[in-house]
């Protein structure tokens, strides 16, 4: 319980610190670079010792390190950009609700038994980010993100941006449990799972840290010093979330799909109050019909066998 209970901590302390961002003027995406780069030193120094000459001449995990890089640092940047203008309680849920990609992806590539609790969990999930996406009109709310612009009435475009950003993380994350899970069933038998998402995320901060690079050159964008502080804050629990997820795994007697229901409940309960109490979000009534589905589906996959 100990370990799921960090994991939960450290994943809701992620998304309070991209909401905290636009306040305090830290560059999202450059804070998102220096965090994969800190990931990265957390992992290898916490599991370097296992790495072993046998790993690298069976080197068919290589490719999927490029993948979950690309996917890693993408995926990142939609969830602090969402965070700031859905809020953490909206996206906390797109995040955790992915799991309903990534269990029926895996149902239909390794054949697994479909039973009705599962296909139940998928539906509620689905619904659940749809609805908790969905505004009646744009000219029905402002705009409540804490970015340096005047408080105005939500444009159309924004709307659709803004539906398009949970569809994107929703997607994008279950895609990346789907690859993770391969790679470890087919991939890793010389290389430890913690040690692959260290290098993944150490490849996310090469490939941001090029396009960072890129920016500066062409004098798009200055390197910020404030960038380093809060990239360091958000890297050190960014990776311990993956770490003490994988030691969950094992230090309960739980099944590994029980393990990962409690944790997602758990995250989207802790965010959504997070929001709530720290930032003063509201539950209107789309967003609350949509989280009680959010929840039914992870009961549904807690419950399913």
């Amino acid at each position: 319980m100990f370990s799921i209970f960090i994991s939960v901590l450290a994943t809701t302390w992620i998304f309070i610190l991209f909401k905290l961002f636009p306040k305090y003027g830290v560059n999202t995406f450059q804070a998102i670079v220096i965090n994969y780069l800190t990931a990265c030193v957390c992992g290898i120094s916490l599991y370097g010792n296992t790495l072993t000459k046998t790993a690298f001449e069976h080197t068919s995990w290589i490719p999927f390190v490029f993948l979950c890089g690309i996917l890693f640092i993408s995926l990142f940047y939609l969830m602090g950009l969402s965070s700031q203008r859905n809020g953490m309680s909206i996206t906390s849920v797109a995040v955790k609700m992915s799991m309903a990609i990534s269990m029926g992806l895996m149902i239909f590539i390794y054949k697994e038994e479909i039973t009705w609790m599962k296909v139940a969990g998928i539906i509620f999930s689905i619904l659940g980010v749809i609805i908790m996406s969905y505004e009646r009109s744009p000219e029905s709310f402002r705009e409540t993100s804490d970015d340096n612009r005047n408080p105005s009435l939500v444009t159309r475009h924004s709307l659709y941006s803004r539906n398009l950003l949970l569809i994107a993380i929703f997607l994008g994350c279950g895609l990346l449990d789907v690859v993770l899970n391969y790679v470890q069933s087919f991939h890793l038998q010389y290389l430890s799972t913690s040690l692959f998402s260290a290098f993944g995320l150490g490849m996310a901060g090469i490939f941001g840290g090029i396009m960072l690079l890129i920016k500066i050159l062409r004098k798009k964008e200055t390197f910020e010093k404030k960038s380093i502080i809060a990239g360091i804050l958000l890297g050190i629990p960014n990776y311990f979330s993956i770490y003490y997820l994988i030691q969950s795994y094992s230090s309960t007697s739980w099944s590994d799909s029980t393990v990962l229901a409690v944790l997602n409940v758990a995250t989207v309960i802790t965010s959504t109050l997070a929001g709530l109490i720290l930032f003063k979000e509201k539950l209107n009534l789309p967003k609350s019909v949509g989280l009680v589905l959010s929840l039914l589906a992870i009961a549904c996959f807690y419950f399913a066998k």
